[in-house]
């Protein structure tokens, strides 16, 4: 059997794959957001975790917004994690939010009727298109609840102090303990407890002896 010549497309074809390799994107980024107001409307945040494409943390962003509702702060952790990843030179980014709201108008599927969320989306929109790569997909709230967390923890830093207590407050004194009894044992010259001790430090104890019960 003769064999065939090499054809001449192959090299030119081994080149395509070649070229398409090397221009390949680069892996993604992603950012999970999370926004949410306490009375919609009422006091918001948002908060925003970075992952590098090998899965490892590299940024975790909170802050309170003011007095906004929930769609509002969830445009605004969209908006935070887009200008950090703009600012850090990243060029794909993957959004993951757990506001069907917001994905769906990013990708098209909903209008924007609301004019408190069209100039957010707006912004959002323009921004997402410098990325060389763009998604933006719907979470549930139990994978989306690390920018959870941090969104709460940016409204409890800023109305969930503790109350002061005032100068002139009489200080609580502490409860004297109730006398009670405590059974214990002889053993080799040491007193051993029987029941369990749980006395605060200087406690003091009484304690009364009676000759132990022989049996016959």
């Amino acid at each position: 059997m003769i064999p065939k010549p090499p054809s001449a497309n192959r090299g030119a074809r081994l080149f395509a794959d070649a070229a398409a390799e090397s221009n390949a994107p680069a892996a993604a980024y992603r950012a999970n957001i999370d926004g949410g107001s306490r009375g919609n409307p009422g006091p918001a945040s948002y908060g925003v975790v970075i992952r590098n494409p090998r899965g490892e943390v590299v940024a975790k962003l909170k802050k309170y917004i003011g007095r906004m509702t929930n769609n509002v702060a969830e445009y605004y952790g969209l908006i935070a994690a887009l200008d950090y990843a703009q600012s850090h030179g990243i060029r794909a980014l993957r959004v993951e939010s757990d506001s069907e709201l917001l994905v769906r108008q990013m990708r098209g599927q909903y209008k924007v009727k609301s004019p408190e969320l069209r100039p957010l989306f707006e912004r959002a929109r323009k921004m997402a298109q410098t990325f060389a790569s763009f998604k933006i997909d719907h979470v549930y709230r139990e994978q989306n609840a690390e920018a959870d967390t941090l969104a709460n923890e940016a409204l409890d830093e800023t109305s969930g102090a503790p109350a002061r207590v005032k100068p002139d407050a009489p200080a609580t004194k502490p409860q004297p303990l109730q006398p009670r009894k405590i059974r214990a044992r002889v053993r080799n010259g040491a007193l051993v407890p029987i029941d369990p001790l749980d006395l605060p430090e200087g406690s003091e104890v009484e304690i009364s002896v009676r000759r132990p019960i022989v049996k016959s």
